[in-house]
């Protein structure tokens, strides 16, 4: 399983699902406190029970799934450290926000078209929720019970009913991966690459949102990467990638990948969008390579024609990590909305403080991304200075933490 996609706020209900209440209107309303349904509550039971038994929870998880079902050993891939990682992060995104269901939606159906690109099929999901309840009830010995195991059952249900209705729904329109080569590579520090991709066929997506790759040379092992453009009238796609230690696809990907190399790309995801319907000021947070969803907004606001406020703070820890300020800067030139300052902090304390002096913001729409360690931050910076939480947008914090690997 992968990580959850970005809330959304809209209201509804579902199968097992309890209904999020509705708040009233305000400059700052405070969090709706969902009620607490019975089977919630004995799916986080169950959670917090197994949390500091999740490495044999999980490896039991998958030892029992390839014993039983060896054909599905070929769908994953062979080092399974970030895939057992996955299962254990989405089990926690579900039961975290089984009471709130347009959220718990959100992510399910993200989750269900995500999973396309591994060729998983519906008569999948009875076999991995029957070896899912095998390893929860061998290690949750307190609070396993026929409640609880009735309460997975359901929560499950449902689970796997959004999901293959999801991709059943997807798979009308998309196909469940595209392939794309490489055009260009252009190696900007020693350890960031900007890569440019022609993709097969028509590849839609909106600037802010991020797709999974997957390199030749390490098959079924996939990462996010943001698109680091607006959509291109000549279809072509641009990333940003820096290589980390230990990264099987950042390495591959900066270190060899060529012009001519064909890579595969999922479904893009996210909703870390610009929102065209308000004229509302944005306040764009950037650092390392999170400039690149960054950029790609401001791209798109500026093709939009309209003139609102854009505001970008592009952090680094080094001077060579402002890799792409001059294209910033070029976009801030030819359109006298636009302001980029840049700032060198190794901590993160002199961005935030840049932008506490800069303010006040709290009619602008902000946009979050970079390290996970600076989005935590930043929305707690934010928050404190009075920008309201559903204005603050980023990517999946989950998400960000094997993005680069």
């Amino acid at each position: 399983m992968e990580a959850p996609a970005t809330p959304s706020r809209d209201d509804g209900t579902a199968n097992g699902v309890g209904r999020r209440p509705r708040h009233a209107a305000g400059p700052h309303p405070a969090p709706p406190r969902p009620q607490t349904s019975w089977d919630a509550l004995l799916i986080r039971r169950t959670m917090a029970e197994i949390a500091p038994l999740a490495d044999k929870v999980t490896s039991y998880f998958y030892a029992l799934l390839f014993v039983r079902h060896p054909e599905l050993r070929p769908l994953f891939p062979p080092a399974m450290d970030t895939q057992r990682d996955r299962l254990l992060r989405a089990l926690l995104t579900a039961a975290e926000h089984i009471d709130n269901t347009p959220v718990l939606l959100d992510y399910l159906r993200n989750l269900g078209r995500g999973h396309r690109k591994y060729g998983t099929r519906p008569e999948h999901y009875p076999a991995v929720g029957a070896c899912l309840i095998g390893a929860l009830s061998t290690y949750a010995t307190h609070t396993w019970n026929p409640q609880a195991e009735a309460a997975w059952g359901r929560v499950y249900a449902t689970i796997s009913q959004v999901m293959t209705e999801a991709a059943e729904a997807d798979g009308r329109d998309a196909p469940p991966w595209w392939h794309a080569e490489v055009v260009t590579h252009d190696l900007r520090t020693p350890d960031v690459a900007v890569i440019t991709l022609r993709p097969d066929q028509p590849y839609p997506f909106l600037a802010g949102q991020y797709a999974s790759v997957e390199t030749p040379w390490w098959p079924r092992v996939w990462r996010h990467y943001s698109f680091a453009s607006a959509p291109r009238a000549d279809g072509l796609l641009t990333f940003h990638v820096r290589a980390v230690p230990a990264g099987w696809v950042s390495n591959a990907l900066v270190h060899r990948a060529c012009p001519g190399d064909v890579v595969r790309l999922g479904p893009p995801v996210g909703s870390m969008n610009v929102d065209h319907a308000t004229d509302s000021g944005l306040l764009c947070l950037g650092g390392g390579t999170g400039i690149a969803p960054i950029k790609a907004m401001v791209e798109e606001v500026a093709e939009h024609g309209a003139r609102r406020p854009v505001e970008v703070f592009y952090g680094a820890r080094h001077d060579h990590d402002l890799y792409d300020i001059d294209t910033l800067l070029r976009l801030r030139q030819a359109h006298s909305w636009i302001s980029v300052r840049s700032v060198i902090d190794r901590e993160d304390r002199h961005l935030h403080d840049a932008v506490r002096a800069s303010g006040p913001w709290r009619d602008y729409d902000a946009y979050l991304s970079g390290p996970p360690g600076m989005i935590r931050s930043g929305v707690s910076a934010l928050q404190a200075l009075g920008v309201p939480a559903p204005r603050i947008r980023h990517d999946p914090v989950e998400d960000l933490v094997i993005s680069g690997s």
